[in-house]
């Protein structure tokens, strides 16, 4: 039911009192219907020519990239230093705030939002004097092609607009789980744009899923909970700065996902995290640069969701003409310190701890009782009796896994070197082909004493872990693997993508599964006999066998286990197989 707060919302926000007149300059479709309708993708390819037509001092309207169906992808360079490309931004030492819409763009605030902010920017009307020091980038569609599967109801837990694009793009990729792998060509083109702006802030503008409540947005930001220690600081700055500021203007912002603990039941509370490298959010710390996610309510009405999307951006170029120069020095310094990691431990995941405290949540009152259609419980909430919940509240973030970075780099072998070294190339990330052969090189492997192989697929992928470490040992370099420097910027990245048992690297998005599946056998017969010969001459063997078969009941029950412990010990027995195929070295090629 959408209620009188189209009506509040409205007159919450100047920009957005009155609908603009059909013949406005520089207006979307959703400013002009009273923030219930939202455009399709002709008129960004519209606008973005008409605001560099109107401002084209200010403004510079570019294509970075071409979708699978074939559009372009488009962004508005905005800035009043004259600064319109990635060169002049670099020489005059400007901070670079890239603001992405539609990534899901069945969620699509953003879009409008952005347009109308950029208007009032330009026309001094909001954030004064910011555009004077910064470049603002400004992706209005991110999923183009995904906006323009366009329909009623493709969002059916969302109020407004009246139609909408959908979530996944033309291959159905959800651009939100990409960063790493970058499998989707719109993937790829936003990576050659961020690697070439080098943007200090990435801001990813979102609608939640999830249940009824009062609360209007979150706000989330990294580095706060891992990432460069100085960065956490400033991101927590960012934070706080973007939430006072919309709480001046009548928002309530949470810091946090607000996802119940438990699907669907209020009473379990929210449970704050840090996303792995594969959101925004968890992939730009990786980077040493700020991401900020942005999540407006979906129950939210869409006048009401615009002007908050309009007003957090408002304040992000506030906050970055501000504080732009010297978060900018600390991500340079953060970069610098990136380039002595070796050695030192680096966090490959993160854990909520289970230290709760107990919030006052504003929400609805609610039942759940028990339903004929699914047989499960059904929360009926009651948006007209608002109502304060009494909820527990994890947010204490800490690091899990941890392992010790190698003092030289990695090597990736010459059968993988091809695409592994595209796929670095994408990044941004420092690698150089080693010219001479090296027999007998020292390394560290890691041979898999566990795996486990996703059973179902995700993003097209079959997922997969590991469980084992690295040991030493001498191992053949072919001229032509790659050196892949851990003395780098971008340090973190490098070491989220090869180690083997991080949660989005190239290994756990199934990339290496070649050399995790066993390709050779005996048959059983011959091992049979292969069994017996090797009994017959070591007793130290036979006694090892015994051993296994009365302390491991699974091992005396397995035919097959009790055949391969024999065939492992075999000269045909594949010493690749489980080993990972990128080598960690102290040496610096």
């Amino acid at each position: 039911m959408i209620r009188s707060a189209v009506l509040l919302a409205l007159a919450a926000s100047a920009p957005l009192v009155h609908a603009a007149p059909a013949a406005a300059p520089l207006t979307t479709v959703s400013e002009r219907s009273g923030f219930q309708s939202t455009g399709r993708y002709e008129e960004v390819i519209a606008l973005c020519a008409q605001f560099q037509k109107a401002y084209p001092k200010q403004v510079r309207c570019f294509e970075f990239g071409r979708t699978p169906e074939g559009r372009p992808m488009l962004a508005l360079a905005v800035s009043r230093s004259g600064a319109l490309s990635a060169a002049e931004a670099k020489k005059k030492g400007l901070p670079v705030m890239l603001i992405q819409g539609g990534i899901h763009a069945g969620e699509i605030d953003g879009k409008d939002a952005g347009f109308l902010a950029l208007r009032e920017a330009l026309e001094g009307k909001v954030a004064p004097g910011a555009l004077d020091k910064q470049v603002l980038l400004f992706v209005p569609v991110f999923n183009v092609d995904g906006h323009e599967r366009f329909g009623k109801n493709n969002r059916p837990n969302q109020r407004g607009p009246v139609e909408m694009g959908w979530r996944t793009t033309a291959q159905n990729y959800n651009l939100n789980r990409d960063y790493v792998k970058a499998d989707a060509p719109e993937m790829q083109a936003m990576l050659a744009l961020v690697n070439a702006w080098d943007p200090l802030a990435y801001v990813d503008l979102h609608v939640t899923d999830g249940a009824k409540f009062q609360p209007d947005v979150s706000i989330q930001v990294e580095p706060v909970h891992g990432g460069d220690e100085a960065l956490k600081v400033a991101g927590a700055a960012l934070q706080n700065n973007v939430m006072a500021d919309l709480k001046a203007q009548g928002s309530d912002p949470k810091p946090y996902y607000i996802s119940f603990a438990k699907e669907d039941d209020p009473a379990s509370g929210f449970v704050d995290s840090m996303s792995t490298p594969r959101f925004s959010t968890g992939y730009f710390p990786m980077r040493n640069r700020f991401a900020m996610l942005v999540e407006t309510h979906s129950w939210k009405d869409y006048p009401t969701r615009v002007r908050i999307t309009h007003n957090t951006i408002v304040s992000l170029l506030n906050q970055v003409a501000q504080h732009g120069k010297a978060w900018q020095k600390l991500a340079q310094e953060a970069d610098a310190r990136a380039l002595g990691l070796g050695g030192s431990e680096f966090p490959l995941s993160y854990r909520t701890t289970f230290n709760a405290k107990t919030i006052q949540f504003p929400g609805y009152e609610y039942t759940r009782e028990h339903s004929d259609i699914s047989g499960g419980l059904w929360t009926r909430y009651d948006e007209s009796k608002p109502q304060m919940w009494t909820v527990p509240l994890r947010d204490e973030v800490v690091p899990d896994l941890k392992v010790k970075a190698p003092l030289g780099g990695y090597i990736v072998p010459l059968a993988q070197a091809a695409w592994v070294g595209a796929k670095l190339k994408q990044h941004g990330i420092e690698f150089k082909t080693i010219k001479d052969d090296q027999m007998s090189a020292e390394v560290e492997t890691f041979r898999a004493s566990k795996v486990k192989f996703g059973a179902q697929p995700f993003e097209g992928h079959q997922s997969l872990a590991v469980e084992g470490d690295w040991g030493r040992e001498r191992r053949a370099v072919s001229k032509g693997a790659l050196f892949v420097p851990i003395a780098q910027p971008k340090a973190r990245l490098v070491m989220t993508m090869l180690e083997p048992r991080g949660a989005d690297g190239l290994l756990a998005w199934g990339e290496f599964n070649n050399a995790f599946e066993r390709k050779e056998y005996m048959e059983d017969y011959v091992a049979e006999e292969v069994a017996r010969d090797q009994l017959q001459g070591d007793p130290a063997l036979r006694a090892e066998f015994q051993k296994k078969l009365d302390s491991d009941p699974e091992f005396n029950q397995s035919p097959a286990k009790r055949l391969e412990f024999f065939a492992r010990r075999h000269a045909s027995w594949d010493e690749r197989y489980n080993l990972y195929p990128v080598m960690r070295t102290a040496q610096k090629f």
